[in-house]
């Protein structure tokens, strides 16, 4: 990248009454990241925009936004991968409500986890309280400990997005966050119901619009998503389960 580069911005400004992008021009220098360009905008040009960051690694999942349209994070985001001949725009998440700037309330999300069933482990296997497992049944669920709740899934998933069925469905994230809870080999609690009534995961039609956008690769709806509403149909729809049920009296 030429160093001297002057690279043009978009950046949204304003809360939730409302607001408006405002343009700002600097140059970039090899190796920066949208997050040190909105950096320095601040340092230099408008002081008081606000961004939410932290880590500046790809770890916290802070400074999640939408960088020319594309749910990113801005520390994940080279300045050498954006069009070199187009204004860059920057701006909130749009699934979730302005704070201000670049800033969103992503409460939602908080409150949503609380309502899942916590882990319920069964009692140990061993006399001295240890449990007994397979390592292909621990890998299973490894992948989902990755999630940095950036909620950049949430962000992207047009049932939120476009739909705002917030009350009606708890979103990629938490459909992740339950697959995890549920594959656990130690874990005795039955959410399946919750799924099918509370959480609507009949809502989800597979786009996956949510691993495309999930900056630890995480495949949230092939190993998470798709198992999930699997165990449900076995659970509520199948006729030979049910049968199966009937004679086993449950």
């Amino acid at each position: 990248m030429d160093p001297s580069r002057r690279v043009q911005f978009r950046i949204w400004r304003g809360d939730k009454n409302g607001g408006a992008f405002q343009n700002y021009e600097m140059n970039v220098s090899e190796g920066m990241v949208v997050l040190d360009c909105v950096h320095r905008i601040q340092a230099e040009q408008a002081p008081d925009l606000a961004c939410r960051w932290n880590c500046k690694a790809g770890k916290c999942g802070s400074c999640s936004a939408e960088i020319n349209g594309k749910p990113c994070l801005m520390c994940m985001t080279r300045m050498d991968t954006l069009p070199p001949d187009q204004v860059v725009t920057v701006e909130p998440m749009r699934s979730f409500p302005s704070i201000r700037d670049l800033v969103t309330d992503v409460s939602w999300n908080f409150r949503v986890k609380k309502k899942i069933k916590p882990f319920k482990p069964r009692k140990p296997d061993n006399a001295d309280g240890s449990w007994t497992m397979f390592q292909e049944d621990i890998d299973r669920v490894q992948e989902f400990r990755k999630c940095i709740e950036c909620f950049l899934c949430q962000d992207v998933c047009h049932v939120v997005r476009d739909h705002h069925k917030e009350e009606e469905f708890i979103g990629p994230r938490f459909l992740m966050y339950t697959a995890a809870l549920e594959m656990h080999p130690l874990d005795t609690e039955d959410r399946l119901a919750d799924l099918k009534d509370r959480d609507g995961i009949g809502y989800c039609n597979i786009t996956k619009c949510c691993t495309k956008v999930c900056p630890e690769h995480i495949g949230i709806t092939d190993n998470a998503i798709i198992p999930m509403k699997e165990r449900v149909v076995d659970q509520f729809y199948d006729p030979l389960t049910r049968l199966f049920r009937m004679f086993k009296g449950k």
